[in-house]
């Protein structure tokens, strides 16, 4: 994972360079590992590298061997070497995992994005035809953003993060997943077009449970690909837990496959990147790392810990107090550039937890986001009325993962340069999942088919005495909790305890003209608005924001919590 930063036609892109730097600087905690810019005609393309794969010759931007085409790419993308076995006579110049996306660009033109499997957000100007090519991953993982100048109609501007658009455009607008931009046409396209994008198409394939643990397995394998230590988050819920469990025994092949007889014990033990205590070090890995925060006694670091101990995982475990919450919601919310409830509440924990890692020597994590919206895990799917209304809201809650959970996970991440990787957002799981029968993904409390009582049975080895257990029967069938519930219930009351203090009465009955329709239904919500404006005053920016809200018609509670759902368990306050 990058920064990147991009101004295409700009009429005055000498002058206007300095600023340009300026503005790239201010994502340059997603790449603290080196700066690059390069300027071509009138078009300037600037990025800030986080070094995960071809650590020594991956800088950019990248420029092809015939000078033409200048690359500027925030990515991972996972069958770079199979591309570039397809174009052996091209000559690449690094080994970066981003370059190959080039001669795809020679050969396929826009279409180049459908060639690709990561997570990816990039820009590609080719100097030939003074044309510049945008594009972002499916689901929309990483993050980019398009703006427009009402000073320079004819420039146009992208970057990671809002906050380097903010001064220069009056219009912006958050870049879709699974598009492409195409300067030739000033036109975006949707690329990606799976049959259940549709959400008003609802799907019926009969479920496989091996094919979803065989595919999850193999996008976990594909996303341990790199040259730095790597972990996971862990929070002690099913999707973390799946996701470790499987990156453990991951990891453990990949040592086992070491040919230690090639070498002598510590000749060994230094490939493998294992220091004296078993511990990793930046030479590899060697057991998993797993990490997970919360308030002390939380009953995530409690499910956290039986998780680590039956995987086998190096474990490391941070708590924070209240007081250290309420202290980062204001760097918190600079760097999420939302003011969404469920995601500030969500981010703040991963945000402080994300600086612990990345202090800890780990530049990659996986994480378990996308699973909830893909099997209807959130606890409010058991009041959907229909398989067919449960499968539609599936798919837009899918869709809006760039402006809900992905956002948080990149951004809650890369705000410590820390790169976190999403298994469950997998294409081929995507395209799996997605397609299942409705049926088989709803709750029934009556029949015991809990929340994602499918990805759960997957991985159930109950009636398969050879294969060992991925994880402890009481994590299997946890019930779910989110994030901002499962650090510790006293986080969210917290927060709500101190909006009350904070915003009167008075304040609350009179929301800001500028907020329109927008308006705040909680204290808490138009405490993180003031924050917000605060941070971009600029009225264009709120535009990029989606507050998730409850379906009421669900008879869902007003608050976003998982706890206030009807079926929620209730436990020991935290």
């Amino acid at each position: 994972m990058c920064g990147i930063f991009a101004a295409f036609r700009h009429e005055n892109v000498q002058e206007f360079k300095p600023r340009a730097l300026q503005l790239s600087k201010r994502v340059r905690h997603r790449g603290p590992d080196w700066s690059g810019n390069v300027v071509k005609n009138t078009t300037i393309l600037a990025h800030e590298r986080l070094a995960i794969v071809g650590l020594d010759s991956g800088a950019q931007p990248i420029t092809s061997p015939c000078g033409n085409y200048i690359l500027s790419v925030n990515a991972e993308i996972y069958n770079h070497i199979q591309i570039r076995e397809q174009f052996p006579d091209y000559g690449f110049k690094t080994l970066s995992d981003c370059e190959p996306i080039i001669p795809l660009y020679m050969k396929y033109d826009t279409d180049a994005p459908k060639h690709l499997d990561g997570m990816f957000a990039w820009c590609l100007y080719d100097a030939k035809k003074d044309r510049i090519v945008a594009a972002r991953d499916p689901i929309g993982i990483t993050t980019m953003y398009m703006g427009r100048s009402s000073i320079s109609p004819k420039t146009v501007f992208f970057a990671s993060e809002l906050k380097c658009l903010t001064d220069d455009c009056d219009d912006i607008i958050a870049f879709p997943p699974g598009h492409v931009y195409d300067s030739e046409t000033d036109k975006i396209t949707r690329y990606f077009n799976p049959d259940w994008i549709d959400e008003s198409r609802i799907a019926s394939t009969p479920l496989d449970l091996m094919a979803i643990r065989t595919t999850l397995e193999t996008a976990v394998r594909k996303r341990l690909m790199a040259e730095v230590p790597y972990g996971v988050l862990l929070s002690g819920g099913l999707d973390s837990s799946l996701i470790a469990a499987i990156a453990s025994r991951e990891t453990e092949k990949a040592n086992h496959d070491l040919n230690v007889d090639d070498y002598d014990a510590e000749g060994a033990k230094n490939l493998a990147g294992i220091d004296d205590k078993g511990n990793l070090h930046s030479g590899g890995w060697s057991r998993l790392h797993s990490f997970a925060i919360g308030l002390p006694n939380a009953p995530d670091l409690q499910a956290a810990r039986k998780v680590a101990k039956f995987i086998g995982s190096i474990h490391h475990e941070h708590t924070f107090t209240l007081q250290e919450g309420l202290d980062a919601l204001d760097d918190c919310i600079y760097h999420l550039e939302t003011y969404d409830v469920t995601t500030i509440r969500a981010s703040t924990p991963m945000f402080l937890l994300s600086r612990k890692i990345k202090a800890q020597g780990v530049k990659m994590v996986l994480s378990g986001e996308g699973s909830d919206e893909i099997f209807g895990g959130y606890l409010y799917f058991a009041q959907a009325p229909s398989a067919a209304e449960f499968h539609i809201e599936s798919v837009k809650r899918v869709k809006n993962l760039h402006l809900a959970d992905c956002l948080r996970a990149n951004k809650s991440t890369m705000a410590w340069g820390l790169e976190a990787r999403v298994p469950f957002l997998d294409r081929d799981f995507l395209d799996l999942c997605m397609n299942i029968d409705p049926k088989e993904k709803m709750i029934n409390q009556k029949e015991g088919r809990i929340e994602k009582y499918i990805l759960r049975k997957a991985f159930d080895t109950t009636d398969e005495p050879e294969t060992k257990p991925y994880l402890p029967e009481e994590i299997l069938w946890r019930q779910k909790e989110q994030f901002s519930d499962g650090v510790g219930y006293s986080w969210i009351d917290g927060l709500k305890d101190t909006a009350e203090r904070v915003i009167s009465d008075e304040m609350f009955a009179n929301p800001k003209p500028h907020w329109g329709n927008d308006i705040p239904t909680t204290k808490e919500a138009y405490w993180y608005r003031l924050k917000f404006d605060a941070l971009y005053p600029q009225p264009t920016v709120a535009a990029t924001v989606m507050r998730w809200i409850p379906k009421a018609d669900w008879g869902c509670a007003e608050d976003p919590s998982g706890r206030y759902a009807q079926i929620h368990e209730q436990h020991v306050d935290a």
